[in-house]
């Protein structure tokens, strides 16, 4: 009962965090071509990763990569697109909460900004960063809850054996 809790669980997590990238704009051409899918690095306490040898905003999470440029989001399900524009307030919270130190092509007007401070996000995009951090550490905190009960329902299985 507590593993099909758990699968499930994962599986709600998966389908919320794809469900929130794809909106219009489809295919669009963004101007950055890899020759093969970059190194990712995971940023520090937090669940996504980031491409530190590519010379553009590339992040990955959720199974999507998400690139930040000329002031607009881009999702895509592989490193090479095919790219969709996303709205600013569909970009999900553990993205907005990376840290200015993190983005390879910062703009001009984060210039003066924190680097160990995630970007000053307009009200465009429907809240500010603190309740996104707050969202996005709820969510890193019940995948961690998650995983360790189905480790210890793994254990259990395997001494019954």
């Amino acid at each position: 009962m507590v593993r099909r809790t758990i699968l499930v669980s994962f599986a709600v997590i998966a389908l919320v965090a794809s469900a929130t990238a794809v909106q219009a704009h489809v295919g669009v051409d963004i101007g950055i071509h890899l020759p093969g899918p970059p190194s990712l690095v995971v940023i520090p306490q937090t669940p996504v990763a980031y491409a530190p040898a590519v010379p553009a905003n590339v992040f990955f999470y959720g199974g999507q990569y998400y690139v930040f440029t000329h002031n607009v989001w881009y999702a895509g399900r592989t490193y090479d697109g095919p790219w969709a524009v996303i709205a600013p307030a569909h970009v999900p919270p553990p993205i907005l909460g990376v840290p200015v130190r993190y983005y390879r092509a910062t703009p001009p007007a984060w210039k003066h900004w924190r680097r160990e401070a995630p970007p000053h996000w307009a009200a465009a995009y429907g809240h500010d960063a603190k309740a996104y951090r707050k969202v996005a550490k709820a969510e890193e905190k019940a995948e961690r809850k998650a995983h360790k009960e189905f480790e210890k329902e793994g254990h259990k299985e395997k001494h019954k054996h």
